[in-house]
């Protein structure tokens, strides 16, 4: 990947050095259970996350399908429902990459308290949103972030509580405010 540099190692590191569970949609899933199975040298590059990846437990959200759910410690979750139980047990943080549609979900059923976001600058013209109608509003502070040598920028969000609206207004109206809003008044 020519934008992977060692800033953007150093936070993946950071991340996967916390300990977690995967949480995945089923075509993420299904990607990464074909690759990181097969991908056995851990002295090759990634192969740490290779390692990593096995060991722990995945889970898989599929609404419907059959999932092959052989890779080691995969767990196939039905809907949300199963998500929000989950969540609720004690247990390592989960951990979604891709998977859009389930991160629609999971923040559409305010299941998000934390987002780490690697923003790569490449412009597509379409593809994937990643905040989609329907998503609960909430308030993310920024806890930390880091712009890689290739223009990778880094951040990590954690939630925030209530959302904060406020006005650009000044409390008093300039001069230039005042005579506008008489401009406006006169013209209809």
């Amino acid at each position: 990947m020519p934008y992977f540099d060692q800033e953007f190692g150093e936070e993946l590191d950071r991340l996967f050095n916390e300990k977690f569970d995967l949480l995945l949609g089923r075509k993420t899933y299904e990607i990464f259970a074909g690759y990181w199975p097969y991908y056995v040298d851990e002295n090759a590059p990634h192969g740490g996350i290779a390692e990593l990846f096995n060991d722990i437990k995945k889970y898989a959200v599929s609404r419907s399908g059959e999932v092959d759910t052989s890779w080691q410690g995969s767990v196939l979750l039905r809907d949300i429902a199963d998500v929000k139980r989950l969540r609720e047990e004690d247990g390592p943080n989960l951990v979604t990459q891709g998977s859009t549609e389930l991160v629609h979900a999971l923040l559409a059923n305010d299941l998000v308290d934390a987002m780490s976001i690697f923003t790569v600058p490449v412009v597509l013209g379409g593809g994937k949103k990643l905040f989609a109608d329907g998503s609960a509003p909430h308030s993310y502070k920024l806890t930390r972030s880091r712009v890689s040598s290739t223009g990778v920028m880094i951040v990590y969000y954690e939630r925030a509580g209530d959302i904060k609206i406020g006005g650009t207004a000044l409390d008093s109206p300039s001069d230039r405010e005042r005579a506008r809003r008489e401009r406006i008044k006169r013209e209809g």
